[in-house]
């Protein structure tokens, strides 16, 4: 069944005098990111060039799409818009509220039982405003998508950073803050800083144990997590074609990895064949009509260095397996190296997790790619050294899955078979082997791998690969196992080789599933009543920012200089409080609680100017709130790095932090500061991140001539009475600093809806 299909085919009927009209507007061939930039515009037909990386250009996304975590604050800034349906197709996915511990069944169960709460929420919520509601156990939101939604030459924004994984489908999909989610949903336009583009060409196809994961694995590498900021992503080459659609998924995924805005890949076969596979005919056939503006134009891929910002070419025939980690997702090592590398560095070698899932590899293939290595593992008599835990991408999925007999070779070998949800990739993961913050490695096929991640513990050392790489290594128990030349020993004392992975791309007998887990909006949701309790401590609903008066910020004083790595997970942590995100008083109490002190490198142990004392970053922050005293937080490259979640830019806006300034900001969290109506600003000289001092008070002297283009002026005031004066930098544009005024976007909406 293809969802709104008459939007899909009204898009498709526009796009060829759109994407031709745009190539005669730029003067030159298009990529296909273009062709999907140009024809998604708000103002319908392209009249103009836009320069990357420098022009913010507003764009009318074709649909959305909200995880349970993110949605709650979404929605309930969106119940204070005024409007009585979502301006476009829009759906909400519960897959992060699951814990994993037992086993689908009693997770699940336990899900429903503890977080009933929330859920009755969004699924009013969702029906009274139109917006189609995926129960939880329906599957995990980016599969889900991909096997439901997505559609070759889209565009769409979801409330998560993996919304990405759609470009494996032909999208540009990208993950944005829910505040950016409230303005589609309420007919307004979305705003986003033309994106810069990087070209990957890829020759070859993969051999061996090679998969579509590596391919990213490498480029993150080459990358980093920074070098993808404000650019977007095409695959493009005969080694793209060699890859599935589900594996074009992965490394699209993944993209939210190394910073960039999205990545995507040209429709083609593989992509033609996931639709019919997935009971979407006719918008294959839809798409085969228009195909040639569903790719970029030949000479673009004849000559990629004329046309892209950067261009980085992989041999798919040559690249190696890797493993990525620890602590973050772009140290690449290749399979057959790691460990020498790892006891070197002290890295713990005896692997005690394998864990195959989550929105980045849980697909039909990906599991029948582990499936191999597994039943090779129970006919080759290998007792597995390591635990197994499996989360299947969709009920659509696990069912078939089920029904062709590849969840029993993995309970054969003694896994776990989590609900399909997100579980351990975003720390909802009850680990009961663990206590404390005892050293340990673990393998997963997720796509993040920060410190505290999946279990909490600061000591666990998580290392990214394939699935079927992590079944190998799983088996083997050890870091330092290299499948692809290495033996084990069976329980007969017999020395054994693991063949190379044999994947199945869609199922031969289909895809089945008995409850899909989708539920329908009402037709008219006018009678639905939404109703919080005013005693929760899950649900809360908001009160507006306050707005700017107009006037200079003075005497703010500084309440933490972050140190290193801050992402959202370090400002606004996931696991045990996921529970929160709903209630933004509540949650707030892990404001930068995982931030590092850069004065005494302890996370959330800061010093208070009001009484000299340390304490709690939430609680310190609290004090100077109650005596209406301003603050800054400060930090190190590219803050906010990871998830879109929009709490990491709510919670100090609300216990009343003013300022962010950093040496430089990941691409979503800087919007959603600027969303929010904080001021998010970086330095102008990098090294002035050193001249802050603990004590320190500033003056923003110029700050009532707030304006596009134009630096502010900061005075620091010292403890000893010594003063430096700095520049900071700024990327708001004239609409970006009418949310600034009014207190934030949502503010101007409501005022502009009045009026």
């Amino acid at each position: 069944m293809a969802f709104d299909i008459d939007m899909i085919k009204k898009v498709y009927s526009q796009m060829s005098e759109r994407v031709d009209k745009a190539r005669e507007v730029v003067g030159k061939p298009l990529t296909l990111s273009e062709k999907i930039l140009y024809s998604h515009l708000w103002e319908n037909k392209p009249d103009q060039k836009f320069t990357r990386g420098k022009d913010y250009v507003d764009f009318a996304p074709d649909r959305i799409a909200c995880q349970d975590a993110t949605a709650q604050m979404a929605l309930l800034q969106f119940m204070q818009a005024g409007k009585e349906n979502v301006a476009v197709p829009t759906t909400v996915h519960c897959d992060h509220l699951i814990q994993a511990k037992q086993g689908a069944v009693k997770d699940l169960k336990r899900a429903n039982e503890t977080s009933n709460e929330v859920f009755d929420f969004l699924e009013s919520v969702s029906s009274k405003y139109g917006i189609g509601f995926w129960k939880p156990g329906a599957g995990i939101i980016h599969q889900v998508v991909l096997e439901n939604y997505a559609f070759p030459g889209g565009m769409m924004i979801g409330t998560d950073s993996h919304t990405v994984n759609a470009g494996g489908l032909g999208m540009l999909a990208i993950g944005v803050g829910g505040a950016d989610a409230v303005d589609v949903m309420a007919g307004m336009p979305w705003e986003l800083k033309f994106p810069k583009l990087i070209g990957v060409k890829l020759t070859g196809a993969p051999q061996g144990w090679t998969a579509a994961k590596d391919v990213i694995l490498k480029v993150a590498e080459i990358l980093t997590v920074k070098g993808g900021t404000g650019c977007i992503v095409e695959y493009f080459g005969e080694g793209a074609k060699n890859l599935s659609c589900t594996g074009k998924g992965t490394i699209c995924n993944m993209g939210a990895e190394i910073g960039a805005t999205t990545s995507t890949f040209g429709y083609d076969d593989s992509m033609e064949r996931f639709l019919r596979a997935t009971d979407r005919n006719e918008i294959a056939d839809e798409a085969n009509k228009i195909r040639e503006h569903l790719t970029g134009d030949q000479e673009v891929y004849d000559h990629p260095e004329d046309y892209f910002d950067q261009v980085i070419e992989i041999d798919l025939s040559t690249l190696r397996p890797h493993l990525n980690g620890p602590f973050t997702p772009d140290l690449a090592t290749p399979v057959g190296e790691l460990g020498e590398k790892a006891k070197k560095n002290d890295w713990p070698i005896k692997v005690d997790w394998g864990l195959i899932g989550s929105c980045t590899n849980s697909s039909y293939e990906d599991l029948t790619r582990a499936a191999s290595i597994a039943q090779q593992a129970v006919d080759k008599k290998l007792i597995p050294k390591s635990d197994f835990g499996i989360n299947p991408g969709s009920e659509q999925i696990r069912f078939t899955a089920e029904r062709d007999g590849l969840l029993k070779v993995f309970e054969d070998l003694g896994a776990t078979i989590f609900t399909n949800a997100c579980g351990p990739c975003i720390g909802q993961w009850d680990r009961s082997d663990r206590k404390g913050d005892e050293k340990n490695t673990i393998v997963h096929s997720f796509n993040r791998n920060f410190s505290k991640r999946a279990d909490g513990n600061p000591n666990t050392h998580a290392f990214v690969g394939s699935p079927e790489m992590v079944a190998a290594i799983a088996i083997a128990g050890r870091l330092d196992f290299d499948p692809m030349n290495d033996t084990l020993i069976n329980e007969d004392g017999e020395e054994v080789k693991l063949d190379a992975p044999q994947g199945i791309e869609l199922p031969e007998l289909g895809f089945d599933v008995e409850d899909n887990g989708f539920l329908a909006p009402k037709e008219d949701g006018s009678t639905i009543s939404v109703k919080v309790d005013p005693n929760s401590n899950r649900i809360q609903l908001l009160d507006p920012f306050d707005p700017w008066k107009g006037d200079n910020l003075m005497g703010a004083k500084l309440l933490i200089k972050a140190h290193g790595k801050c992402t959202t997970d370090h400002i606004s942590m996931a696991g045990p409080w996921l529970k929160y995100r709903g209630h933004l008083d509540n949650i707030s109490d892990n404001c930068l609680i995982g931030a590092v002190n850069a004065f005494n490198m302890k996370t959330n142990f800061v010093k208070s100017q009001l009484d000299g004392k340390y304490d709690a970053v939430p609680k310190t922050q609290r004090a100077y709130k109650a005596k209406g005293i301003p603050t800054v937080v400060v930090g190190d490259h590219n803050y906010g790095e990871g998830s879109s979640r929009e709490h990491a830019a709510m919670e100090p806006r609300h216990l009343g932090v003013k300022v962010v300034l950093v040496k430089s900001f990941a691409r979503i969290h800087e919007t959603n500061l600027k969303k929010q109506g904080m001021l998010g600003i970086t330095f102008d000289n990098e090294s002035d991140y050193d001249l802050i001092q603990e004590d320190d008070t500033f003056n923003f002297v110029d700050l009532e001539n707030f304006a596009d283009g134009k630096p502010l002026t900061i005075e620091i005031v010292h403890a000893d009475g010594s003063k430096d004066s700095i520049k900071a930098n700024h990327t708001y544009n004239a609409t970006q600093i009418g949310w600034f005024r009014e207190g934030s976007a949502l503010n101007m909406i409501k005022k502009q809806n009045k009026a």
